[in-house]
């Protein structure tokens, strides 16, 4: 099995930035996409970011120029830079990753962009 843990979020002014990292343990192979989820109020979750542990990214149209996803293989982690944020970034962020069969979620972390 594989679990993810997330870490970071919180309260931020627009324009702020924040930082959410998510670190996976168990069964990690080699190869893995591990990425960023969020889900605001009454709306489906959407893919803000992943990136493969061969370095190839995707971006939701959205946040191009703003957050920018990196990792750290031998850490299993995955980081997330929100910058300039938005009211409209404000959700529930969840960290995924799909390694082998499993299709790991994390737990949900709160980010909040006040205007």
């Amino acid at each position: 099995q594989v679990q993810v843990v997330e870490s970071g979020g919180g309260l931020v002014q627009a324009g702020g930035s924040l930082r959410l990292s998510c670190a996976a343990s168990g069964s990690i192979f080699a190869f893995n996409i591990m990425g960023w989820y969020r889900q605001a109020p009454g709306k489906q979750r959407e893919l803000v970011a992943r990136i493969t542990s061969g370095g190839n990214i995707n971006y939701a149209d959205s946040v191009k120029g703003r957050f920018t996803i990196s990792r750290d293989n031998a850490k299993n982690t995955v980081y997330l830079q929100m910058n300039s944020l938005k009211p409209e970034d404000t959700a529930v962020y969840y960290c995924n990753t799909v390694v082998g069969p499993y299709d790991a979620w994390g737990q949900g972390t709160q980010v909040t962009v006040s205007s």
